[in-house]
């Protein structure tokens, strides 16, 4: 287990030696131009904004269907600083690294079909299972249930140094958006490149105090509902039946069958869920405090930090949960950038949804680095 004085190590590091294996080849391949659940169009953003469309499947075959996966071929587990994280891993070894991140209420999941494309591709893929998520534990009991923005993204960092991965092109939406961006903009020595659905999410507890209209404060309904203790008793014994309205919500158009829910609803069963989640909800509203040690983490948070690495962000044209218009995030990406809108009726599960636009996304946002 990782002891305080490491811990505090692991929350200074901002120094990596960024030189790292030289990446295997891989193929990049013709414009795509498939008409189907999934298809990206291009939404120009300022001067930055790459116009360019590709696809991972060789030219004249058939994209993913979604759905195609049930499951990983390889789950492991292992020990990474306050935790002991489940994760698939897919691809070679010495491939260069992709970790694709999760958010609420979903899981790794998320990620069953965007995995094999990437693998088939050459990258080596790592999907975590989030604190209080699937199999992934605390290493003590005595440790806080904390889920504070910035705490998760120390969690990744803590993996990435044990799979001794020195940097990784970061793809997430959701929880795992938010995550992939802070670890880029405090840790951009570690992140290649960026895919980041919705943008620009990085929050402050501050700017949270301010309300908003009727309209959307609405959409943030369950956020109100967890601020109190009949919210949180109320998730806890309704969690599979809550997670599942939240997918209906954020993805109106989205047809899933209930065993692909029940895949990912079994996640919820770990037995931190419930505590992470509500101190997750409850700490962006100031209803719950974060630990002492991240406050510094937190303050640089605050100031709402450019992200320069190399960056796509990504929208499903469908996406029925609350999301910032991209106009109003486009200046905090000062490196290479792109904006997507995938098309085809596609909700907030972006990667479960559209495969292949994000996978492909993965792949063109790797090559701007280059």
């Amino acid at each position: 287990m990782m002891s305080h004085e490491e811990e505090l190590r692991l929350l200074s590091r901002v120094d990596y030696c960024t030189s790292w294996r030289e990446e295997t080849a891989r193929t990049l391949c013709t414009p795509s131009s498939h008409a189907t659940r999934g298809n990206i169009d291009s939404n120009p953003i300022g001067e930055r904004q790459m116009s360019t469309e590709i696809e991972i499947n060789p030219a004249g075959a058939t994209p993913i269907k979604p759905g195609t996966n049930t499951s990983f071929d390889s789950l492991k587990q292992i020990d990474a600083g306050v935790l002991s994280v489940g994760y698939a891993e897919a691809g070679p070894s010495d491939g260069p690294a992709v970790i694709l991140l999760h958010g609420w209420p979903y899981d790794i999941h998320s990620f069953v079909d965007v995995a094999p494309l990437l693998a088939s591709a050459g990258y080596r893929v790592i999907v975590p299972y989030l604190r209080g998520y699937g199999t992934t534990r605390f290493l003590s009991s005595e440790t806080v249930r904390n889920a504070q923005q910035s705490v998760v993204p120390v969690d990744i960092i803590a993996l990435m140094d044990v799979l001794d991965i020195e940097t990784a092109t970061i793809a997430g939406y959701d929880w795992g958006a938010r995550t992939a961006n802070i670890i880029a903009a405090l840790w951009p020595e570690r992140c290649k490149a960026l895919v980041s659905v919705s943008g620009y999410l990085i929050g402050s507890r501050e700017s949270n105090k301010m309300p908003l209209p009727p309209k959307a404060e609405l959409e943030w309904w369950y956020q109100y509902y967890f601020a109190t203790e009949r919210g949180r008793a109320g998730y806890d014994k309704y969690r599979h039946d809550f997670a599942k309205l939240i997918w209906q919500i954020a993805s109106p158009k989205w047809e899933f069958d209930d065993a692909t829910f029940d895949r990912s609803a079994a996640s919820f069963d770990n037995p931190d869920h419930v505590d992470i989640v509500i101190h997750n909800y409850r700490w962006r509203l100031g209803l719950a405090e974060g630990e002492p040690k991240y406050d510094n983490l937190e303050k640089r948070l605050a100031e709402s930090p450019l992200i320069t690495v190399p960056t796509i962000t990504l929208e499903g044209d469908a996406n029925g949960a609350p999301h910032p218009d991209a106009s109003s995030y486009a200046k905090k990406f000062s490196g290479k950038y792109a904006h997507r809108i995938v098309k085809g009726g596609v909700g907030h599960n972006l990667p479960q949804e559209a495969p292949q636009a994000f996978a492909e996304a993965v792949v063109e946002v790797d090559g701007y680095s280059e």
